[in-house]
């Protein structure tokens, strides 16, 4: 029997998807499941954006160019100018997802063997992205009772060898909430500065900060032209996961002269879901205030819900539309195969997201959850009620 490659073997299983099946197999048996597992949000796409791909008049579903259109990128830096994000149109290349940035990314920047630096917990894929390039993770960790803060720089410095080439960074955070401080964006950029690395910067929940705080870009910092490289998405912005645009900009030539070899590689991202990507951003301002006052409301909704909850902790997010609870259960994977596989309360259950996957350290973060607050906010009430007893009668 032919042999499956190393790499293959090592690279890790979704902790977000992987309980599926379990999930399959209780909705067979009729049983209602609150999804708090996965960052789907339930907010309607813009409806210029589904209008754009209902109402064309396209004959040829044709290749686009492998940076995308241009059309779509004049538009998409005018919109980052809005954000004192000052890059040019061909300082972009639109890519399929968030997912697909990372990966060009990685493989403009590194080397089989090099390292990347990451706080941790972080997004689960970022070692799956890391092994299919042959790049090896290094964990800087931040924790639950500081809310997920930016570790100490000088714990970054301590890790620096010659094989490291970036630190990465999600902001605001997947699967923390955690919003970086300007404070903390400009500790960053004087490291990478410092020891001339490049700093990656996923910023894909960029709209969803509260309580009046704002998102910094690593691309609003000076000094960092050769330096910094942010990925960003459509997916969680205007609720369009499905449409699978992304981007990666920077204003490093060679990196961007680099990225554009995978880019065409690829051949191009798709059509019509550039066609939607670009409507979208005609999208009004009141559309994103209403998305916030409903996720704060959320926010809170959960927070203060798991926190009267015996035994469990949990850090109250400033951004995106997740949290990190620490429950009081040794195996957090046990307990969400249990709750799909073995209790219900009035044939209902939830789902959530064993954290242990979002860690590269071993035997980390065993007994933490990612919950997304994506439902609505009477779901989100039942959900804990429904975690509240589980929590009671579990005796794993």
């Amino acid at each position: 029997m032919p042999n499956i490659s190393q790499k293959g073997l090592a690279m890790p299983e979704s902790p977000i998807r992987k309980l599926v099946p379990y999930a399959e197999a209780a909705i067979k048996k009729g049983r209602t499941i609150y999804q708090l597992n996965i960052g789907q949000p339930d907010i309607k796409t813009p409806a210029k954006a589904l209008a754009a791909v209902k109402n064309n008049d396209i004959e040829v579903l044709s290749y686009s160019h492998s940076a995308g259109f241009e059309s779509y990128r004049t538009k998409l830096a005018a919109y980052y100018q809005k954000h004192d994000i000052n890059v040019q149109p061909n300082e972009l290349i639109i890519t399929t997802g968030g997912s697909e940035a990372l990966l060009f990314t990685m493989g403009s920047i590194c080397d089989a063997g090099d390292e990347v630096i990451i706080p941790e917990p972080f997004y689960a894929n970022y070692n799956g992205f890391a092994t299919a390039s042959g790049v090896k993770v290094v964990p800087v960790k931040s924790k639950i009772e500081d809310g997920f803060a930016l570790p100490p720089i000088s714990e970054f410095e301590k890790l620096i060898t010659s094989r490291t080439k970036a630190i990465i960074i999600c902001n605001p955070g997947n699967p923390t909430g955690y919003l970086y401080t300007r404070e903390e964006i400009e500790q960053l950029a004087e490291i990478v500065k410092k020891h001339d690395l490049f700093i990656v910067a996923d910023e894909v929940y960029r709209e969803f900060a509260y309580d009046g705080a704002k998102h910094y870009s690593i691309m609003s910092v000076p000094g960092l032209k050769e330096h910094a490289v942010m990925i960003d998405s459509v997916s969680k912005r205007y609720s369009m996961c499905g449409a699978r645009i992304g981007c990666v900009a920077s204003r490093n030539k060679d990196f961007m002269a680099t990225a554009m070899k995978f880019a065409q590689a690829r051949l191009s991202p798709p059509t019509f879901a550039q066609i939607a990507s670009e409507a979208a951003l005609d999208t009004e301002q009141e559309y994103f205030d209403e998305v916030i006052e409903e996720y704060t409301s959320r926010r809170n909704t959960l927070v203060q819900g798991l926190e009267q909850i015996e035994g469990v902790r949990v850090a109250n997010p400033k951004g995106a539309f997740y949290c990190i609870a620490e429950l009081p259960v040794n195996d957090a994977e046990d307990f969400a195969k249990w709750l799909l596989d073995s209790f219900d309360l009035d044939n209902e259950t939830v789902m959530v997201a064993p954290a242990a996957g979002f860690y590269s350290t071993p035997n980390t973060g065993l007994n933490q959850v990612r919950i997304a607050y994506v439902l609505k906010q009477k779901d989100l009430l039942r959900a804990i009620e429904i975690l509240k007893a589980a929590l009671k009668e579990y005796k794993g």
